[in-house]
């Protein structure tokens, strides 16, 4: 765009903040069930390694179900409605598994927390992408997995928090009978409803998308919402930028648009990247910390406290990629992380084999996540709300939401059997091995997007 525009930045950040709620919410709720495992386990009597995998992963079925939704419905009645609904499960999911006394119970709660996350995650960095400028939607759509990582973080701490006074060497036994075993857990979900209130109220003061409204010949209510970010001559060139993209457009989206040749080729893009991002090993440190932690030599009660510093890590090191990644540009950042995955884990992996203990490994995990937090956690977001076509960005972005939360389930489904047949060391090897060949296709295949419209991607992409 050759005009110079000022931009409301106060109002671009309120909205996209709000929007971005949605992603503490999913942070959240992906943590919280890692610091309750060791009392809901024995509150519940879950023994096996299938019914605890369940329990762990239930939510994730959720999150694909939500995925499904929001690609049938987000380009029918929008982002903002399913947003709502969204923020509605969260406060359900939170109040009714901290109050759950059956394990069916329990999962039901979960699951629709899952299909919570599922919207979200796919709604919320969508709905960020439409509404910012390009030349700053790589730092806004961050922001998002900022708000993921402080509702990590939280988690974390409200976790640390209900768990750091218990009793040194207390037996499986004395935990269950104890005020930790029987309410403590439920607070650390419960908690999650504060937050979720406030998206769910919030969200009803934020516009639609822009695009979405043009999309559905909403022409003036789209000029009204773009013109709030950039005033009434950036609203005329984007509505008509919108449109020429849509010229071809109708009001349904077909099967057949999502396997023209093109525009499988860059869904084929999305869906490996959000595969990678999962399969890269991190979420395991973030699932199963218990067992990582002691397999590097620490005992429960110095677990929550480890948990934590992984939270803040995140944190830090997310805000590098905030400042970095509408400058050096998602491709760099992307094959920066994979590399420096693939390099951690080999030594990781190493030191699991040479059963090498105590502080280094904790330095090793934590280097694992700020490689991870910097490039793969939140560029793949970035890249998953910018890379597909007006027409069809819902529907193609639920079917890469899709992949991410189908690999994410199978890796927390299958790691306790992976791990105890591998070992750690195994493991981590394999997922280093996934990191190098996530190098290669980046450095192959992915194009980069920084400085540019979702008009101009979808023209360089699919024209």
């Amino acid at each position: 765009m050759d005009v110079k525009v000022k931009y409301h930045l106060a109002f671009i950040w309120r909205i996209c903040l709000v929007a971005a709620l949605g992603g503490l919410l999913f942070g959240y709720d992906w943590v919280v069930i890692g610091g309750a495992k060791p009392f809901f386990v024995k509150f519940f009597g879950l023994t096996s390694e299938a019914i605890i995998g369940w329990a762990m992963s239930s939510a994730l079925v959720g999150c694909l179900i939500g995925s499904v939704i929001s690609g049938m419905a987000s380009d029918k009645y929008g982002r903002k409605r399913l947003l709502i609904l969204a923020g509605l499960l969260f406060v359900v999911s939170a109040i009714g598994t901290g109050m759950a006394n059956a394990f069916s119970v329990f999962v039901f709660y979960r699951l629709l927390g899952g299909i919570g996350i599922g919207l979200a995650s796919n709604l919320s960095p969508m709905y960020i992408a439409e509404i910012s400028p390009a030349e700053m939607r790589g730092k806004f759509v961050s922001i998002n997995q900022l708000t993921i990582v402080i509702g990590v973080v939280a988690a974390q701490v409200v976790n640390w928090l209900i768990a750091m006074n218990m009793p040194k060497g207390f037996s499986e036994e004395q935990i269950l009978a104890s005020w930790y075993g029987q309410t403590g857990w439920r607070w650390m979900f419960a908690a999650e409803a504060v937050p979720a209130t406030f998206f769910f109220i919030m969200m009803f003061f934020v516009p639609e998308s822009p695009r979405w409204l043009v999309k559905n010949a909403k022409d003036e209510e789209a000029k009204d919402v773009l013109a709030r970010i950039g005033g009434t001559e950036y609203a005329d060139l984007e509505v008509t930028d919108i449109k020429s993209t849509l010229k071809n457009d109708v009001s349904k989206v077909n099967f057949s648009d999502l396997v023209e040749p093109k525009m499988m080729g860059v869904i084929v893009i999305g869906v490996l990247l959000a595969a990678l991002q999962q399969w890269c090993g991190i979420n395991v440190i973030f699932y199963y910390a218990e067992d990582v932690f002691k397999a590097a030599g620490y005992e429960i009660s110095g677990l929550m406290l480890n948990i934590v510093w992984t939270g803040l890590i995140m944190l830090v090191f997310t805000f590098v990629a905030i400042f970095t990644v509408d400058r050096v540009g998602r491709k760099v950042l992307m094959l920066a992380g994979s590399a420096g995955l693939t390099v951690i884990y080999a030594v990781l992996g190493s030191c699991y084999y040479f059963n090498i203990q105590g502080a280094f490994m904790l330095i090793l995990v934590l280097s694992a996540i700020a490689c991870y937090s910097f490039s793969l956690a939140p560029v793949t977001w970035v890249l998953l709300s910018e890379l597909f076509p007006n027409r069809i960005r819902g529907a193609a972005m639920s079917i890469s939401v899709f992949s991410l939360w189908a690999t994410c389930w199978a890796l927390a489904q299958w790691f306790p059997a992976m791990n105890k047949n591998l070992g750690a060391h195994g493991s981590f090897w394999i997922f280093g091995g996934i990191c190098f060949l996530g190098f290669i296709y980046i450095w192959k295949v992915l194009p980069e997007t920084k400085n540019k419209t979702l008009e101009e991607i979808e023209r360089e992409l699919v024209d």
